[in-house]
């Protein structure tokens, strides 16, 4: 999602002419592996198949990023590029950027050695939660990072408060609302509420976080939660594979899909999700991005963790953080049914408006 606003963004910048020419190559780690995950926002948001394809595939953080590393260094000795640009949080962004920074080839023409320049897309975002292995890719790649693109005041703010030079920190706005906003009016059209039978008020659902689905006790606590909620308003929630694993190891399975007001159904698609998001009552994750996306679609967004990278969308958006207290989450919920719900409003908390391109490192 957040690669399709970029590319979108230097091909446009590639057919206005604008100097330089920006040459390419797009590649996939294969670390979000699964079809229904990952194939269709290559098909959706109508990407470039990826020049490569890693192929890495799943595995404990140790041996998939150890894996990219490994597969990756091949990649930059053969395309030798003079930037390496990476986006997000994920083992993907944190090994290539480990790669890069330590690789040598030689530089044009001849004139002694050089390395990509690193560039970070969302950078400087921090939960202050350091057991997050997401919290740990963001801090090692924002420090050996060349050029920083934030999304958010708070972000800059971050950045200058671990050392970062402000000549390096870009505020260049949110590139998964790029996509959002270039992608509505396609999902608006999308069936996916005749094809699932839903008629009125609904609510969303998305968990995925080890720290919420690894544990029994914790998704059980979770799990009853979402019982209590789906006898008020109607509960679509589409299942992460990582967390129907752990439903179907926890013997809970066949007692979430048995309840009447809760629907479990298997991943949607880009644009299904989104025409879903836009239009429901209240979104109940442990999601970073959708934090984001609630917050410009102006939807109550209850978030099941104890703590957040984007706190903007706490203090002025929709998003309301409560952890997985059952008592805080069933009253927030009260509260918002009750239409005493956040009402954020202000789009422009995410950042400048427009693309990657309107930064004037991008050239």
């Amino acid at each position: 999602m957040k690669i399709a606003a970029i590319t979108e963004a230097i091909k446009s910048h590639n057919t206005q002419g604008k100097a330089p020419y920006v040459e390419h190559t797009l590649v996939h780690t294969g670390q979000h592996y699964d079809e229904k995950l990952s194939q269709c926002f290559f098909d959706e948001l109508a990407l470039p198949r990826p020049d490569v394809n890693l192929g890495v595939g799943s595995g404990s953080h140790a041996i998939q990023t150890a894996e990219i590393m490994k597969r990756f260094e091949p990649v930059l000795l053969e395309f030798q590029p003079d930037a390496l640009l990476v986006v997000g949080d994920v083992n993907s962004t944190i090994a290539c950027s480990l790669v890069a920074s330590k690789i040598v080839y030689s530089a044009p023409n001849g004139l002694g050695l050089s390395r990509p320049l690193i560039v970070h897309v969302e950078a400087g975002l921090r939960s202050k939660d350091r057991s997050m292995p997401e919290e740990i890719n963001r801090i090692l790649t924002d420090a050996i990072s060349d050029i920083l693109f934030v999304t958010e005041e708070d972000a800059i703010e971050n950045l200058e408060n671990e050392g970062v030079p402000a000549e390096k920190i870009f505020l260049v706005g949110n590139v998964m609302i790029d996509t959002l906003k270039r992608h509505l009016a396609k999902a608006r059209t999308r069936p996916v509420k005749k094809t699932l039978d839903i008629n009125g008020d609904y609510g969303l659902v998305t968990l995925h976080r080890p720290s919420n689905v690894d544990s029994k006790e914790n998704i059980e606590t979770l799990l009853e939660c979402l019982f209590k909620i789906s006898e008020k308003i109607f509960l679509i929630f589409p299942v992460h594979p990582r967390t129907k694993a752990n439903l179907k190891c926890f013997s809970l399975w066949d007692q979430a899909t048995s309840r009447k007001g809760l629907h479990l159904i298997e991943p949607l698609t880009y644009l299904d999700f989104l025409h879903l998001l836009k239009d429901a009552t209240l979104v109940l994750t442990d999601s970073g991005g959708i934090q984001e996306e609630t917050t410009f679609l102006n939807v109550p967004c209850i978030t099941l963790r104890e703590n957040t990278e984007r706190p903007i969308t706490v203090t002025m958006g929709t998003n309301y953080l409560v952890g997985t207290d059952p008592k805080k989450i069933l009253e927030t919920v009260h509260e918002i049914l009750s239409g005493n719900g956040k009402q954020g409003g202000n789009p422009s908390i995410l950042g400048r408006k427009g693309w990657v391109s309107d930064s004037p490192a991008y050239s």
